[in-house]
Protein backbone atom coordinates (compact mmCIF):
# COMPACT_ATOMS: atom_id res chain seq x y z
CA UNK A 1 0.00 0.00 0.00
CA UNK A 2 0.95 3.05 -0.99
CA UNK A 3 1.33 6.24 1.65
CA UNK A 4 1.04 9.78 0.51
CA UNK A 5 1.10 12.71 2.41
CA UNK A 6 -1.71 15.02 2.68
CA UNK A 7 0.16 17.07 5.09
CA UNK A 8 0.95 20.26 2.19
CA UNK A 9 -2.01 22.31 2.00
CA UNK A 10 -2.33 25.77 1.58
CA UNK A 11 -5.58 26.09 4.44
CA UNK A 12 -2.32 25.65 6.82
CA UNK A 13 -1.21 29.39 7.83
CA UNK A 14 2.50 28.68 7.00
CA UNK A 15 1.98 27.45 3.56
CA UNK A 16 -0.75 29.92 2.51
CA UNK A 17 1.99 32.80 3.32
CA UNK A 18 4.92 30.74 2.28
CA UNK A 19 2.77 30.74 -1.38
CA UNK A 20 1.86 34.37 -1.34
CA UNK A 21 5.05 35.39 -0.51
CA UNK A 22 6.95 32.90 -3.03
CA UNK A 23 9.07 31.55 0.05
CA UNK A 24 9.99 27.93 -0.46
CA UNK A 25 11.43 27.35 3.02
CA UNK A 26 7.80 25.91 5.29
CA UNK A 27 7.32 24.22 2.08
CA UNK A 28 10.84 22.22 1.74
CA UNK A 29 10.68 22.17 5.87
CA UNK A 30 7.58 20.15 5.52
CA UNK A 31 8.30 17.94 2.86
CA UNK A 32 11.60 16.63 4.59
CA UNK A 33 9.45 15.58 7.52
CA UNK A 34 7.01 13.96 5.19
CA UNK A 35 10.06 11.89 3.55
CA UNK A 36 11.55 11.43 6.96
CA UNK A 37 8.20 10.19 8.05
CA UNK A 38 7.80 7.55 5.55
CA UNK A 39 5.63 8.84 2.83
CA UNK A 40 5.67 7.26 -0.55
CA UNK A 41 3.90 10.43 -2.50
CA UNK A 42 3.71 13.95 -1.59
CA UNK A 43 0.22 15.47 -2.45
CA UNK A 44 0.31 19.25 -3.35
CA UNK A 45 -3.29 20.69 -2.42
CA UNK A 46 -3.08 24.28 -3.41
CA UNK A 47 -6.97 24.79 -3.12
CA UNK A 48 -8.25 27.04 -6.27
CA UNK A 49 -5.82 29.11 -6.31
CA UNK A 50 -7.86 32.14 -8.00
CA UNK A 51 -4.99 34.72 -8.09
CA UNK A 52 -1.87 33.85 -10.14
CA UNK A 53 -2.81 30.52 -11.17
CA UNK A 54 -0.07 29.18 -12.65
CA UNK A 55 2.67 30.76 -11.17
CA UNK A 56 1.57 29.89 -7.70
CA UNK A 57 0.88 26.01 -8.62
CA UNK A 58 4.11 26.13 -10.66
CA UNK A 59 6.15 27.85 -7.35
CA UNK A 60 4.81 24.83 -5.35
CA UNK A 61 5.88 21.85 -7.71
CA UNK A 62 9.45 23.28 -7.98
CA UNK A 63 9.63 24.00 -3.99
CA UNK A 64 8.48 20.42 -3.36
CA UNK A 65 10.50 19.17 -6.24
CA UNK A 66 13.97 20.65 -5.00
CA UNK A 67 13.84 18.23 -2.22
CA UNK A 68 12.27 14.86 -2.96
CA UNK A 69 12.36 13.59 -6.13
CA UNK A 70 9.00 11.78 -4.70
CA UNK A 71 5.59 11.89 -7.31
CA UNK A 72 4.14 14.61 -6.88
CA UNK A 73 0.20 14.46 -6.68
CA UNK A 74 -1.83 17.95 -8.23
CA UNK A 75 -5.00 18.41 -5.77
CA UNK A 76 -6.49 21.60 -7.35
CA UNK A 77 -10.35 22.26 -9.10
CA UNK A 78 -8.44 24.91 -10.92
CA UNK A 79 -7.26 23.35 -14.62
CA UNK A 80 -4.93 26.08 -14.80
CA UNK A 81 -3.36 25.71 -12.10
CA UNK A 82 -3.40 21.99 -12.59
CA UNK A 83 -1.69 22.48 -16.34
CA UNK A 84 0.72 24.83 -15.26
CA UNK A 85 2.10 22.01 -12.45
CA UNK A 86 1.84 19.31 -14.59
CA UNK A 87 4.19 21.85 -16.92
CA UNK A 88 6.78 22.55 -14.12
CA UNK A 89 6.98 18.63 -12.70
CA UNK A 90 9.77 16.86 -13.41
CA UNK A 91 8.94 13.81 -11.95
CA UNK A 92 5.89 11.52 -11.47
CA UNK A 93 3.16 13.32 -11.78
CA UNK A 94 -0.71 12.43 -10.88
CA UNK A 95 -3.61 14.45 -11.31
CA UNK A 96 -5.96 14.40 -8.25
CA UNK A 97 -8.60 14.45 -9.71
CA UNK A 98 -11.96 14.33 -11.97
CA UNK A 99 -15.46 14.02 -11.61
CA UNK A 100 -18.83 13.09 -13.38
CA UNK A 101 -18.80 16.78 -12.76
CA UNK A 102 -18.89 18.42 -16.30
CA UNK A 103 -16.39 20.79 -15.53
CA UNK A 104 -14.18 18.30 -14.56
CA UNK A 105 -14.93 16.21 -17.60
CA UNK A 106 -14.37 18.60 -20.04
CA UNK A 107 -11.38 20.62 -18.73
CA UNK A 108 -9.60 18.29 -15.98
CA UNK A 109 -10.01 14.87 -17.57
CA UNK A 110 -8.29 15.73 -21.18
CA UNK A 111 -4.95 16.68 -19.71
CA UNK A 112 -4.17 13.09 -18.59
CA UNK A 113 -4.42 12.45 -21.97
CA UNK A 114 -2.35 15.73 -22.99
CA UNK A 115 0.39 14.89 -20.33
CA UNK A 116 0.39 11.04 -20.17
CA UNK A 117 0.03 10.85 -16.70
CA UNK A 118 -2.07 8.97 -13.86
CA UNK A 119 -5.22 10.59 -12.90
CA UNK A 120 -7.95 9.93 -9.65
CA UNK A 121 -11.53 9.61 -10.85
CA UNK A 122 -13.89 10.02 -7.62
CA UNK A 123 -17.02 8.69 -7.09
CA UNK A 124 -19.75 11.29 -7.36
CA UNK A 125 -22.14 12.41 -9.10
CA UNK A 126 -22.16 15.32 -11.53
CA UNK A 127 -23.63 17.57 -8.69
CA UNK A 128 -21.00 16.31 -6.61
CA UNK A 129 -23.22 14.54 -4.21
CA UNK A 130 -21.38 11.47 -2.61
CA UNK A 131 -23.57 7.99 -3.45
CA UNK A 132 -25.40 6.46 -0.95
CA UNK A 133 -23.98 2.91 -0.31
CA UNK A 134 -21.98 0.47 -2.43
CA UNK A 135 -24.63 -0.55 -5.10
CA UNK A 136 -24.37 3.54 -6.32
CA UNK A 137 -20.72 3.88 -5.74
CA UNK A 138 -20.45 0.79 -8.34
CA UNK A 139 -23.03 2.61 -10.82
CA UNK A 140 -21.05 5.81 -10.47
CA UNK A 141 -17.91 4.02 -11.08
CA UNK A 142 -19.55 2.51 -14.76
CA UNK A 143 -20.38 5.87 -15.76
CA UNK A 144 -16.90 7.34 -14.88
CA UNK A 145 -15.09 4.79 -16.38
CA UNK A 146 -17.25 5.35 -19.59
CA UNK A 147 -16.27 8.96 -19.82
CA UNK A 148 -12.40 7.90 -19.39
CA UNK A 149 -13.23 5.85 -22.49
CA UNK A 150 -14.72 7.99 -23.97
CA UNK A 151 -12.10 10.44 -23.27
CA UNK A 152 -8.87 7.99 -24.90
CA UNK A 153 -7.00 8.25 -22.01
CA UNK A 154 -5.45 5.06 -21.41
CA UNK A 155 -7.45 2.56 -18.94
CA UNK A 156 -4.31 1.85 -16.99
CA UNK A 157 -3.41 5.16 -16.35
CA UNK A 158 -7.43 5.77 -13.76
CA UNK A 159 -7.18 5.39 -10.17
CA UNK A 160 -10.45 5.06 -8.33
CA UNK A 161 -11.02 7.20 -5.30
CA UNK A 162 -14.45 5.83 -3.70
CA UNK A 163 -14.38 8.55 -1.45
CA UNK A 164 -13.64 7.72 2.47
CA UNK A 165 -17.52 9.43 4.22
CA UNK A 166 -16.96 11.15 7.77
CA UNK A 167 -17.91 8.97 10.78
CA UNK A 168 -19.55 11.99 11.86
CA UNK A 169 -22.26 12.03 8.94
CA UNK A 170 -25.83 10.43 9.71
CA UNK A 171 -24.43 7.29 7.77
CA UNK A 172 -21.30 7.56 7.51
CA UNK A 173 -19.91 4.55 9.04
CA UNK A 174 -22.24 2.63 6.69
CA UNK A 175 -20.77 3.94 3.88
CA UNK A 176 -17.20 3.77 5.10
CA UNK A 177 -18.47 -0.40 5.54
CA UNK A 178 -19.98 -0.26 1.98
CA UNK A 179 -16.66 1.08 0.42
CA UNK A 180 -14.48 -2.53 1.46
CA UNK A 181 -16.44 -4.06 -0.99
CA UNK A 182 -16.32 -1.62 -3.77
CA UNK A 183 -12.71 -2.01 -3.98
CA UNK A 184 -13.38 -5.34 -3.95
CA UNK A 185 -15.79 -5.21 -6.39
CA UNK A 186 -13.80 -2.73 -8.64
CA UNK A 187 -11.80 -4.56 -10.68
CA UNK A 188 -14.44 -7.44 -11.77
CA UNK A 189 -16.70 -4.69 -12.61
CA UNK A 190 -14.36 -2.84 -14.94
CA UNK A 191 -12.93 -5.35 -16.25
CA UNK A 192 -8.73 -4.54 -15.10
CA UNK A 193 -6.85 -4.65 -11.90
CA UNK A 194 -8.18 -0.84 -11.36
CA UNK A 195 -5.86 1.08 -8.54
CA UNK A 196 -7.74 2.60 -5.76
CA UNK A 197 -7.02 5.56 -3.20
CA UNK A 198 -8.56 6.34 0.00
CA UNK A 199 -8.85 9.92 2.06
CA UNK A 200 -8.27 8.19 5.17
CA UNK A 201 -8.25 12.04 6.80
CA UNK A 202 -11.65 12.09 5.67
CA UNK A 203 -12.53 9.65 7.77
CA UNK A 204 -12.12 12.12 11.46
CA UNK A 205 -13.25 15.13 9.16
CA UNK A 206 -14.96 17.20 11.85
CA UNK A 207 -14.73 17.69 15.90
CA UNK A 208 -13.91 15.59 17.83
CA UNK A 209 -11.04 13.80 20.35
CA UNK A 210 -7.51 13.46 18.84
CA UNK A 211 -6.65 10.19 20.29
CA UNK A 212 -9.79 8.25 19.46
CA UNK A 213 -9.95 9.76 15.67
CA UNK A 214 -6.42 8.26 15.48
CA UNK A 215 -7.46 4.98 17.15
CA UNK A 216 -10.51 5.24 14.11
CA UNK A 217 -7.68 5.85 11.15
CA UNK A 218 -5.31 2.57 12.84
CA UNK A 219 -8.66 0.65 12.71
CA UNK A 220 -10.39 1.03 9.52
CA UNK A 221 -6.44 1.53 7.36
CA UNK A 222 -6.44 -2.42 8.07
CA UNK A 223 -9.79 -2.95 6.57
CA UNK A 224 -9.12 -0.95 3.35
CA UNK A 225 -5.22 -2.94 3.31
CA UNK A 226 -7.31 -6.63 3.22
CA UNK A 227 -10.34 -4.83 1.09
CA UNK A 228 -6.96 -4.26 -1.78
CA UNK A 229 -6.45 -0.84 -1.33
CA UNK A 230 -3.76 0.40 -3.75
CA UNK A 231 -2.76 3.88 -2.06
CA UNK A 232 -3.57 5.41 1.13
CA UNK A 233 -3.71 9.81 1.49
CA UNK A 234 -3.06 10.29 4.95
CA UNK A 235 -1.63 12.26 7.57
CA UNK A 236 2.21 10.78 7.80
CA UNK A 237 3.12 12.58 10.71
CA UNK A 238 0.43 10.52 12.49
CA UNK A 239 3.48 7.59 13.80
CA UNK A 240 0.72 4.92 15.29
CA UNK A 241 -0.80 5.09 11.91
CA UNK A 242 1.74 5.13 9.67
CA UNK A 243 2.81 1.90 11.72
CA UNK A 244 0.04 0.02 11.29
CA UNK A 245 0.04 1.15 7.38
CA UNK A 246 3.43 -0.87 7.45
CA UNK A 247 2.16 -3.77 9.52
CA UNK A 248 -0.73 -4.08 6.85
CA UNK A 249 1.63 -4.37 3.99
CA UNK A 250 3.60 -6.72 5.65
CA UNK A 251 0.69 -9.11 5.76
CA UNK A 252 -1.09 -8.74 2.76
CA UNK A 253 1.54 -8.51 0.07
CA UNK A 254 1.93 -11.67 -1.63
CA UNK A 255 5.60 -12.83 -0.80
CA UNK A 256 7.16 -15.00 2.44
CA UNK A 257 6.98 -12.99 5.79
CA UNK A 258 10.41 -12.38 7.21
CA UNK A 259 10.78 -9.93 10.40
CA UNK A 260 14.03 -8.39 8.61
CA UNK A 261 12.19 -7.41 5.58
CA UNK A 262 9.25 -6.05 7.70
Amino acid sequence: MILISDNLQITHPDIDRAVQELDPGPVQDLVRRCVVAGADAIDINSGPLVREPEKKMAFLVAAVQSVTDLPVLLDTTNPRAMEAGLRASKGRTVINGFSLEPAKLERILPLAGKYDVDIIGYLLYPNSHVPNDASERLGVAVALFQAFQKAGVDPERLIIDPVVAPVMWENGNRQDMAILSVIRTLPDLLGFPVRTIAGLSNLTTGRGPRVKKRLLESAYLPMLAEAGLTMALMNILHTETVQTARACEALVRDRIFTWAGW
